[in-house]
């Protein structure tokens, strides 16, 4: 049995759709080469296992809340409305992501998602970027971020930064990359369709 990693996927009411199912695709979609064995088990987190009420009306139902869920090698922190404008006053979500810190190997955020780690003060001192429609807010309100513009994603190990919406897609093939190599991101890839420049990630 070769190695598998746990990937928690935070969810949230009014959380941006592509945000979280972008990145649970990819992870869900990759397999080591040769065989049909899987690198990464995603799961789903929430505060409470209530269903989750996403962007647009799409709904949710969380595997783990947060007295429940398992250890996570890596977590994926989503962003959208319910982010920027909900979450970020949650003082449960962002304790908990700050705790989490402590034990993951990688945290990462798409879009908007940002705010929570900054809010969770994880993000000083260090380069991020975040939708493009929200840069000037991070920047403005969170000063001692050094916020890039027009990049897709921003490795800070062990955070990493994505851009709006569909950039989560390629951070997490950049992530399989790091972690796996070229050839399984790249497999990845294909099997969804996904155009991507493997030079960019």
């Amino acid at each position: 049995m070769l190695e598998q990693k746990n990937i928690g996927i935070l969810l949230f009411n009014e959380v941006e759709v592509l945000d979280f199912a972008g990145p649970f695709e990819v992870f869900s979609i990759a397999t080591y080469m040769g065989c049909n064995e899987k690198p990464f088990k995603v799961h789903t987190v929430a505060e409470t296992k209530d269903l989750i009420k996403a962007r647009n009306g799409l709904k949710i139902q969380p595997d783990y809340d947060f007295c429940d869920s398992p250890q996570f090698d890596i977590l994926i922190i989503p962003g959208g409305y319910g982010a920027e404008e909900i979450e970020i006053h949650n003082p449960k979500i962002i304790s908990w992501i700050k705790a989490n810190m402590n034990h993951v190997d990688i945290m990462a955020s798409v879009c908007t998602g940002a705010f929570l780690l900054a809010e969770a003060g994880l993000l000083e001192g260090k380069q991020a970027t975040t939708h493009w429609m929200d840069i000037d807010r991070l920047e403005n309100e969170y000063t001692k971020i050094n916020v890039l513009r027009n990049v897709k994603f921003v490795d800070e190990s062990p955070i990493i930064t994505s851009g709006g919406i569909s950039a989560g897609i390629n951070m997490s093939f950049y992530i399989i990359k790091k972690l796996l190599g070229e050839e399984i991101a790249v497999a990845a890839a294909k099997r969804m369709e996904y155009d991507i420049d493997i030079l960019s990630i």
